[in-house]
C-alpha cells in the first residue's frame, strides 16, 4: 500500500486537478503536500478555516481537504458554512479526523468523505480521486457570483470580560464580530458606511447605558434597513440566568427577537448560529430568485424581441400591401374622377346644346313661316302691270329680309359654338379676354334671356396667355351659375382689370348671395346649393381645378349690391414663357 499508486495515465490525468488543503500543522501540511503533489495535483494551503473561506470567495478549487481540528472555526463549521454558500454548497469535501471520532464528525459536517489521519496516505489519494470522478460526471460548480461570507456579528456589552469571551466563541463559529462597550459605539458601528451585521446581541441589565432604550434605538436602526430593501438583522437581548417576566415584556416591546442567558454561552452560540444562517439562507433565496427573474426577464426580452421583429416584418409586409391597395384605389379614384369630371362637362355640353338648339329652333321657325309666305306671294303674282304686284313684291321683300336676319343669327350661333369648342384644347396661347366673354355670353343667352342685363367693363389687358379652357369652361360656369342664382330679373357684371403682375376678372351679380359658412365648401365636389337633380356639383370644382392649373387663385366674396362676386387671378406670362 506504500507504493506510489495509478499508472502514468491517471497520474496525467490528476495534474489538471487543483485541492485546497486545509492544515494547521506546518509539518502535518508539508507532508500532505508533497504526497499529493507527487500524484500530480496542484496544492494550495491554507492554515486556518477563515482564510481558507476568504479564498473560496476569489478562487475555487476542485475539492478541498480539511483537517477537523483547526484553530478557531473547526473542520465541522468550516463544512457547514461552505454548505451554506451557493458558490462552494456542490465543491467535494474529505475531513481529516481522528481515530476516535472520525466517523461521527464526518457525517455531522456534511463532507463528503473522511479519512482518519493515521490512515494509509494511499487511502486519502483514493478518496480523492472517487470524489473527483463524481464531481466530473454529475456535479457543477456553483455560481460563480453567489461568494462566499462570513456571519457578521454585533456584541454590545459593557463588560470587557464577557466581550472578550462572546467574541472568542463566535469567531470559533466561523463570524466576524465586532463588540462595542457603550451605546455610542454601538451606534457607530451600525452607521458606519457600508456596516451590514446578520446578528445584534445587547446586554439589556448590569451594563452602564439603559439596555431597553438601546434595544429601541437598535431596532430603529433595523426598521430603517428594511425599509432600504434589507434583510433585517436579528436582535438577540441577554440577561442574567433566568429573565422575570417584566424585562422579557420590555424587551420584547423595544423589539428584541429573543432574550437568552448570558450564564449559558453554548444557548447564545446556537441561538446566533441558527439566526446567521437563516439570515444567509435568506440572502441565497433573494440571489436565487434575482438570477431566476433575471433569466425570466431575459427570456421575456428575448421572446418579446423576436415578436417584436415579427410584428415589424408583419407590418412592413402589411404597409407593402398598403401601398399597393393605396395606388391601385388612387388609380381607381382618379380615373373615376375623370369620368366624373366628363359627366359634368357631358352635362354641361347638354345644357349647352338644349339652349343652342332653342336659339336656332326660334330663327328657323320664323323663316319657314316667311318661307312659305314668300312661296304663296310668288305664286299668286300678278302681272307687272297689276296694280297689287308692287305691293306683293315689296311684301316678299321684306318676309326675304327677315329670313336672312334668322340665318344670321343662326351663323352667329354657330361661330361662337365654333369658338367655345375650343374648351379642351391643353396648349397655352394669346386668348382674347372680351371676345371669349362674349361667346360664353352669347352661348348661355337662353339663360340670360331678357330679365338679366350685362354690364361689361373691360378695362384690363385685351389678350393673356393662358388655355381657352380658362376663358369657356371656368366663366360660362361662374355665370351659368349667377344666372341661376338670380331668381327674377336682375344684372351681372364682369369687369377686368390688370396690376403689375396679375390679370384679375370679376364676376358679379345681384342674387342673394353665398353665406359666410359655405365658402369654404363652394369648390369642393360634388357641393352645390342647387335643388336636387338641378346641379351635379363638380361646376365650381372643375373651375377651381383650372385656374389651379394656372397657379392662379379663384375666390369669392360679397359684391356691392350684396350677391356673390368671384374673383379669377392669372398670374401674368409672356408668350414666351
Amino acid at each position: 500500500m506504500n507504493a506510489p499508486m495509478g499508472a502514468a495515465a491517471p497520474e496525467a490525468a490528476a495534474r489538471e486537478h487543483r485541492l485546497l488543503l486545509v492544515e494547521d500543522s506546518e509539518t502535518q501540511a508539508l507532508e500532505l503536500r508533497l504526497q499529493l503533489e507527487a500524484q500530480g495535483f496542484s496544492v494550495q494551503r491554507c492554515a486556518t478555516a477563515e482564510s481558507a473561506l476568504d479564498l473560496l470567495n476569489t478562487d475555487l478549487p476542485d475539492l478541498v481537504v480539511a483537517d477537523h481540528h483547526l484553530p478557531g472555526m473547526n473542520g465541522d463549521e468550516f463544512t457547514r458554512q461552505m454548505r451554506l454558500s451557493l458558490r462552494t454548497r456542490a465543491l467535494p469535501v474529505v475531513m481529516l479526523t481522528s481515530a476516535r471520532d472520525g466517523e461521527r464528525h464526518g457525517f455531522e459536517s456534511g463532507a463528503d468523505a473522511y479519512v482518519e489521519k493515521s490512515a494509509d496516505r494511499d487511502l486519502l489519494v483514493l478518496r480523492i480521486r472517487a470524489l473527483l470522478r463524481e464531481r466530473k460526471n454529475g456535479a457543477a460548480e456553483g455560481p460563480s457570483g453567489a461568494a462566499f461570507r462570513r456571519g457578521r456579528v454585533l456584541i454590545v456589552d459593557g463588560s470587557a470580560t464577557y466581550r472578550a469571551f462572546f467574541t472568542g466563541l463566535l469567531s470559533q463559529e466561523g463570524h466576524a464580530v465586532i463588540a462595542a462597550a457603550d451605546r455610542a459605539a454601538a451606534l457607530a458601528a451600525l452607521d458606519a458606511p457600508g456596516a451590514s451585521f446578520d446578528c445584534v446581541t445587547l446586554d439589556l441589565i448590569g451594563s452602564p447605558y439603559d439596555g431597553i432604550a438601546l434595544c429601541t434605538e437598535i431596532g430603529a436602526r433595523r426598521l430603517k434597513e428594511v425599509e432600504a430593501g434589507g434583510l433585517g438583522f436579528p436582535l438577540i437581548g441577554m440577561a442574567g440566568a433566568k429573565p422575570d417576566k417584566s424585562l422579557l415584556v420590555s424587551a420584547f416591546a423595544a423589539g428584541a427577537d429573543d432574550v437568552v442567558s448570558k450564564a449559558d454561552g453554548e444557548v447564545l452560540a446556537m441561538r446566533v448560529r441558527g439566526l446567521v444562517r437563516r439570515r444567509l439562507l435568506e440572502e441565497d433565496n433573494r440571489r436565487i430568485s434575482g438570477e431566476f427573474g433575471d433569466r425570466e426577464r431575459a427570456v421575456e426580452r428575448a421572446r418579446a424581441e423576436a415578436e417584436a421583429a415579427a410584428a415589424r416584418a408583419a407590418l412592413a409586409d402589411a404597409l407593402q400591401q398598403a401601398n399597393r391597395d393605396l395606388e391601385d384605389a388612387n388609380r381607381k379614384l382618379t380615373e373615376a374622377q375623370a369620368k366624373l369630371v366628363q359627366a359634368a362637362k357631358m352635362a354641361s355640353l347638354g345644357e349647352l346644346v338644349a339652349g343652342i338648339a332653342h336659339e336656332i329652333n326660334n330663327p328657323l321657325a320664323f323663316i319657314l313661316a316667311h318661307q312659305g309666305t314668300v312661296e304663296r306671294i310668288l305664286g299668286e303674282l300678278p302681272a307687272p302691270e297689276a296694280p297689287d304686284s308692287a305691293r306683293a313684291l315689296t311684301k316678299a321683300r321684306d318676309r326675304v329680309g327677315s329670313m336672312r336676319l334668322g340665318l344670321t343669327r343662326i351663323q352667329d350661333l354657330v361661330l361662337n359654338l365654333r369658338k367655345f369648342s375650343r374648351l379642351d384644347e391643353g396648349e397655352r396661347g394669346l386668348v382674347n379676354v372680351p371676345e371669349a366673354i362674349e361667346t360664353v355670353l352669347a352661348l348661355i343667352q337662353h339663360k340670360l334671356g331678357t330679365r338679366i342685363a350685362v354690364i361689361r367693363d373691360f378695362s384690363g389687358r385685351t389678350e393673356i396667355h393662358c388655355t381657352p379652357a380658362l376663358l369657356n369652361q371656368v366663366v360660362m360656369n361662374i355665370l351659368g351659375n349667377a344666372a341661376d342664382a338670380i331668381p327674377g330679373e336682375g344684372t351681372i357684371t364682369i369687369a377686368t382689370s390688370t396690376d403689375a403682375e396679375t390679370d384679375i376678372i370679376r364676376i358679379s351679380d345681384t342674387g342673394p348671395g353665398i353665406p359666410e359658412d359655405l365658402r369654404e365648401k363652394i369648390f369642393e365636389p360634388f357641393f352645390t346649393t342647387k335643388p336636387v337633380g338641378s346641379g351635379t356639383g363638380l361646376g365650381l370644382a372643375i373651375a377651381y381645378s383650372v385656374v389651379q392649373a394656372h397657379s392662379g387663385s379663384l375666390t369669392v366674396e360679397t359684391a356691392p349690391g350684396g350677391g356673390a362676386c368671384f374673383v379669377i387671378g392669372i398670374p401674368r406670362q409672356s408668350a414666351a414663357a
